[in-house]
């Protein structure tokens, strides 16, 4: 009889185990979400900024065709259509055009000097810095969803709920090297 009361603590104890740990993982999954979604909200606004940023910049860099078209063709997409793999990744290219287009324009003085031009500047300059501190904020939720699903004995628990490692918020190496984007 002893022996039984011993089976069923067990089974006991390895049920409310699943139950604690899907419940974290429900958690940290929806946690996950909403800092995806806090980020989205920056990425979004930028998005929608840089079409504004191209029309001021166009009349002036009439010799940078290229750099505008590869902007333009990144930000033709749909954004809301966008899966967040695929909206990290629009992102990352396009933080790579930004930055090449604010490099070229620092050849053209007319430019720099154009209030419009300098009020998106300093929209984009703080939309920027929100990204930064939501990209910080998602990383560190994914880190913690991603270090769940690793580690014993919860990655057992993970792969039977079909749980999978977050994607991170990474810099790209155009974004390593320090471009300013004040005038």
């Amino acid at each position: 009889m002893t022996v039984l009361y011993i089976i069923i603590g067990v089974v006991v104890v390895l049920i409310l185990y699943v139950l604690v740990t899907y419940n974290r993982f429900v958690v940290l999954k929806n946690s996950v979400k909403e800092a995806f979604s806090t980020m989205d909200v920056y990425l979004k606004k930028r998005w929608d900024l840089i079409p504004n940023i191209l029309e001021s910049v166009k009349g002036y860099m009439t010799h940078e065709r290229e750099t505008l078209e590869s902007i333009v063709s990144l930000r033709s997409g749909s954004y809301d259509n966008m899966t967040p793999e695929d909206k990290i990744d629009a992102n990352d290219q396009l933080s790579k055009g930004l930055s090449k287009l604010f490099a070229l324009a620092e050849n053209y003085p007319d430019l720099k000097a154009n209030q419009n031009f300098m009020d998106l500047n300093n929209q984009l300059s703080l939309v920027e810095e929100d990204i930064a501190n939501a990209r910080k904020y998602y990383n560190a939720v994914a880190k913690n969803m991603n270090n769940a699903i690793m580690v014993f004995p919860s990655n057992i628990i993970a792969n039977m709920f079909g749980y999978k490692e977050e994607k991170m918020f990474e810099v790209q190496e155009a974004e390593r090297e320090a471009v300013k984007v004040k005038f």
